[in-house]
């Protein structure tokens, strides 16, 4: 698997993605320094909105010209009011006193709605508020990332396509994670652990293109966390809460028709310090699972023994929102859908969700749950 992985280290410029106006990208910057509610009042004053309080230590920014946006406390406990899955739950003062004693300790977290890909930059200037009222941190906290996370509209929400993104990831893993780390040992040790390895060589199989079932049943049984670098766990339950639920009732788990990609580590400490390199990271992996979905790797990765022509097949995706059929060999994940001139901005419908599986307005599997 290692030699294998090693082919892909080198993997070049991605397949342009940025360009689809329908795809958005919601970002979390974990930071070091100022409580929630200074941090919400900085944002809403620099950027517009309003503020509302959820409790003590969570803030919900509303109206800003990046959108609506939350900055809070990452810890679970000190939030009673939302479910947390861990059995108990503190009442409001013991909560809010809990996230007083622990806030030299714990980061806080400030997560933007999903934005237009081609926005993404924007962000630049919410890390500058940050900083402007104390917000630092230097990739890692005690043995814990300091987490710049994605939250990655699919190009579809097939089996197909979320199989396709896998395998991208499970081939560029290595080197993300040393670009990743700057070459501290610190940063290394406090990124998510690797996937196991037994999953990652069963993934990478030629054969492995399974239907959504499948896919979702192997994932739990390698991944029951959500301390994976791209975690499936929020995709995966919009596609079918209630199997992940039971798989994992206590896990942390905000279902979301998204990749989590949770590998990039957050520098707000370093002035000159930006989201971007790490989004293009972001983008090889797009750019192979583009390869992947499109040719099945006859060209690029057939010739390593991972995938045959024979597979092309198995990806099929149906691009007509009609319901016209546009499925043929290898359809390209990224490939213009129709109706993509009349359908863009804020008029985009959002994914469909379904309680048996998954239900989307463009994209179709053969094998659903």
């Amino acid at each position: 698997m290692h030699d294998l992985a090693n082919r892909f280290e080198n993997f070049g410029t991605p397949v342009g993605t940025a360009g689809d106006p329908w795809r958005r990208v919601g970002v979390e910057i974990e930071f070091m320094g100022p409580g929630a509610r200074a941090a919400a009042e900085a944002v809403a004053r620099d950027l517009g909105g309003s503020i509302s309080m959820e409790d003590p230590h969570a803030y919900r920014i509303l109206g800003t010209r990046l959108g609506d946006m939350r900055v809070e406390t990452d810890l679970r406990h000190v939030h009673p009011q939302r479910r947390n899955g861990l059995g108990m739950r503190l009442d409001g003062r013991t909560a809010a006193l809990l996230g007083d004693l622990l806030s030299p300790f714990v980061p806080r977290e400030l997560v933007t709605s999903p934005l237009p890909i081609g926005r993404l930059s924007e962000v630049q200037d919410v890390m500058d508020v940050l900083r402007s009222v104390g917000g630092r941190g230097r990739g890692a906290v005690l043995l814990d990332s300091l987490g710049l996370h994605f939250n990655v509209d699919p190009p579809c929400l097939d089996a197909p396509t979320v199989t396709a993104f896998l395998k991208a990831f499970l081939l560029l893993e290595g080197r993300l994670r040393r670009e990743t780390a700057r070459g501290s040992r610190r940063l290394t040790i406090a990124l998510p652990p690797a996937f196991p390895q037994d999953y990652a060589r069963r993934v990478l199989d030629h054969g492995y293109w399974p239907g959504l079932a499948e896919l979702t049943d192997d994932y739990l049984a390698a991944n029951p966390t959500r301390n994976r670098a791209l975690d499936l766990l929020p995709l995966l339950a919009w596609m079918n809460e209630g199997k992940v639920r039971r798989a994992l009732p206590h896990e942390k788990i905000g279902p979301r028709p998204a990749f989590h990609y949770r590998l990039p580590q957050a520098h707000l400490s370093d002035p000159g310090w930006s989201l971007m390199p790490d989004w293009e990271r972001w983008l090889l992996v797009e750019g192979l699972a583009t390869e992947l979905g499109t040719t099945c790797g006859m060209e690029t990765v057939g010739r390593t023994g991972v995938l045959q022509g024979s597979d092309c097949g198995r990806i099929e995706c149906n691009h007509s929102p009609a319901g016209g059929s546009a499925k043929g060999r290898g359809a390209a994940p990224h490939a213009k859908r129709e109706g993509d001139a009349r359908r863009s901005g804020p008029d985009r419908p959002k994914p469909a969700r379904a309680s048996a599986g998954v239900a989307t307005p463009d994209c179709r599997s053969q094998d659903r749950e």
